[in-house]
């Protein structure tokens, strides 16, 4: 079972900011994304870097930039994001004895799982619709 670590539940937090607001015209600028999950400001800056190195956010510069999801949040699933900041696997103990390779299955077993949920769940998934009773006409 992989630990997530607290790197990955920013970069997460953050891309599910980004998510909530995907579609509106002007980007979130990134004192807003911190301050929306306690994300500190500095950590966030090198994130979204990561997340932009990999294609999965865009930055926009100049007084109204921030910073807006790069593909829509259906099309983007929590282990792209995990992967983008250098998530991965974490390695298993050598096996020792007939006990520990059986164990070592079962561990193998549980880490794939955890990666499949991860790659099938979307941004879209994790975030609520928005209330049409907020809507101004």
């Amino acid at each position: 079972m992989r630990k997530i670590s607290a790197k990955e539940e920013y970069a997460c937090l953050a891309a599910l900011a980004l998510a909530r607001r995907h579609g509106r015209d002007e980007p979130i600028p990134l004192r807003e994304i911190a301050a929306e999950d306690g994300i500190p400001e500095r950590y966030l800056v090198q994130i979204l870097l990561q997340l932009k190195g990999a294609g999965l956010v865009q930055s926009v510069r100049g007084s109204t930039g921030g910073y807006r999801l790069a593909r829509p949040p259906h099309r983007l699933t929590l282990g792209e994001v995990i992967r983008a900041i250098g998530g991965s696997a974490s390695p298993l103990p050598q096996p020792l004895g007939p006990g520990g390779r059986a164990l070592a299955q079962v561990w193998r077993a549980i880490e794939q799982a955890e990666w499949s949920i991860l790659d099938q769940t979307t941004l879209a998934q994790l975030v609520p619709p928005e209330d049409s009773s907020d809507w101004v006409i």
